[in-house]
Order: C-alpha cells, then sequence, then structure tokens
C-alpha cells in the first residue's frame, strides 16, 4: 500500500508548493503590513474608545511595521526552509486562525476563506515544512 503524502525516497511530495505558497504569502502580507504601518504615519492616530467612554489616541503605525518584517522574514525563512520561520508562521497562522472565528459573525465569508487558508497553512508547514530544506540541498 503506498501513500502520495510519504515522500518516496526522499522525493517531495506535492504539499511543497503549499509550503512555498505560504511562504510567499507570508512574505506578500509582510510587505503590505510594513507599507500600511508607513502609511499611518502620515494619520494623527486612531481614536479609540476606552471602557470607560473617553476617547484615546493611539499610534499603531510601528506595530505595524514591526509585525510586517517579521511578517516577510517568516515567509523568507519558510521558502528558505528555517525550522525557525515554520515555527514562527505556525504561531501567526493559529493566531489568524482564532481571530477569524472570533471575528467570524462580522464577515462569515473572508472569514471562511482564511480559516481554511489558515489550516491549509498549518497543516503544510507542521507535517510537510521540511522538505523545502532537503529539496533545496539536493539542487
Amino acid at each position: 500500500m503506498t501513500s502520495h503524502n510519504v515522500p518516496h525516497r526522499g522525493l517531495p511530495t506535492r504539499w511543497l508548493g503549499w509550503v512555498i505558497f505560504a511562504g510567499i504569502v507570508l512574505l506578500i502580507v509582510g510587505v503590505v503590513q510594513v507599507i500600511y504601518g508607513i502609511a499611518s504615519f502620515a494619520r494623527s492616530g486612531t481614536s479609540l474608545v476606552t471602557p470607560v467612554g473617553t476617547p484615546a489616541v493611539v499610534h499603531v503605525g510601528w506595530a505595524y511595521v514591526v509585525l510586517g518584517v517579521v511578517l516577510a522574514a517568516a515567509g523568507v525563512g519558510v521558502i528558505s526552509g528555517w525550522v525557525w520561520a515554520r515555527v514562527a508562521a505556525i504561531a501567526i497562522a493559529v493566531v489568524s486562525l482564532l481571530a477569524n472565528i472570533a471575528f467570524f459573525l462580522g464577515s462569515p465569508f473572508w472569514s471562511s476563506v482564511v480559516i481554511v487558508l489558515d489550516l491549509i497553512v498549518i497543516y503544510a508547514l507542521a507535517l510537510h515544512g521540511k522538505e523545502v530544506k532537503s529539496t533545496r540541498l539536493r539542487r
């Protein structure tokens, strides 16, 4: 009995494409987050209402820039086959999954799409992430 998910004699499975896809998505989202963070510096800040009811001005630009750099670095790391990047990417995908479950009622279609993609990314990176490194070493 053979399985299509188990590499035969060190050959990569079809999941290698999903692992590369996860890295590219992380890289693109990271760059977009950095651009969004830089653009937010042009605004004076974001107004939030505290539980007491008083408005507070919060500047979120640095948070987006730092998050974007981490996402982009994790994307490059996943494509390169680094273990730390796989761990970071899985952690980011879990947080995204939980956030989309929490806000599912606000946007059910988009949340459903992101939840499915998060599950695919978590599965691909957790079970097949090593294939990138083994494929890169054979070239």
